[in-house]
């Protein structure tokens, strides 16, 4: 099976509100975004079929193919358009992310030929995106920035161990990272908010238990956290699952990326 992906880019415009309820409320679950007139954004559309190889072309699909079925979607439906207005869909949906993603699953499914529709990412900006694939679940990632310093030393290997595994990772005053944090949740989109969880709530909950802790710290230093455990990137992303799981239900994984680099997955005990 060969998997292979296709990228799109698209302007929109939307707000999200629920008319039955007061303004208060509108402006209390989706801040910013419940603004009657509006505001837009660039979006990102990855697409990745699957399919199985022909020998004869030595591909699986014609690019143009899905190409052609993107933009038929894409420009048609929701390219330079006011979402809520113009959309028969989002008249009665709010077009959160994810919400856009479900859409667009729906919309592409079963229409492209010599291959399957397996997954979608809809990027809103370089801090959110959603993601979709067969399943009613929709993923949600929420990107944040720490800095901070650490240094890689294990109280369980000699001062030399250490220095031949780390090198200068081991200097002994530490050194920093900006760090980038993805939470990502999952979970079926609400029938009324469109959202798979409240991002205000997630930002208000990585707040409180990441970046009041580690931001602009040393870790080995001054957080309980690596006192005595080894403040490696794959330590890190254990402890922001530890710290965050017990505050957010539908956790799914945590990706955090030490530079540009250097990238580490955290799926926590059961999820895989």
């Amino acid at each position: 099976m060969i998997y292979l992906s296709r990228k799109m880019y698209f302007s929109a415009a939307h707000f999200y509100r629920v008319e039955e309820w007061s303004e208060e409320q509108n402006r209390r679950m989706f801040g910013l975004c419940s603004h009657v007139h509006g505001h837009g954004h660039d979006y990102t559309l990855d697409v990745m079929v699957k399919g199985e190889l022909n020998s004869k072309s030595g591909i699986v699909v014609n690019i143009t193919d899905i190409d052609w079925v993107m933009k038929s979607v894409v420009r048609k439906e929701l390219d330079g358009k006011f979402l809520n207005k113009e959309n028969p869909f989002f008249q009665t949906k709010v077009p959160t992310t994810e919400n856009i993603v479900s859409y667009l699953w729906d919309s592409l499914e079963g229409k492209m030929e010599n291959c399957q529709l397996y997954k979608i990412r809809l990027r809103e900006n370089d801090f959110l995106y959603a993601e979709k694939e067969s399943s009613s679940m929709v993923r949600l990632t929420r990107k944040y920035h720490f800095s901070t310093a650490h240094r890689l030393h294990s109280n369980q290997l000699s001062d030399e161990e250490n220095l031949e595994l780390f090198g200068k990772c081991n200097n002994p005053y530490g050194h920093g990272h900006n760090y980038y944090l993805e939470v990502t949740v999952s979970g079926e989109p609400d029938p009324i908010t469109g959202m798979v969880d409240n991002l205000s709530t997630l930002d208000q909950i990585v707040d409180e238990e990441i970046m009041n802790r580690f931001d602009h710290k040393h870790l080995n230093l001054d957080t309980e956290e690596f006192k005595d455990l080894n403040p490696t990137s794959e330590n890190v992303a254990v402890v922001i699952w530890n710290l965050l799981a017990p505050r957010i239900p539908k956790l799914f994984k945590i990706g955090l990326y030490e530079t540009e680099k250097n990238y580490f997955e955290y799926y926590g005990p059961g999820v895989y």
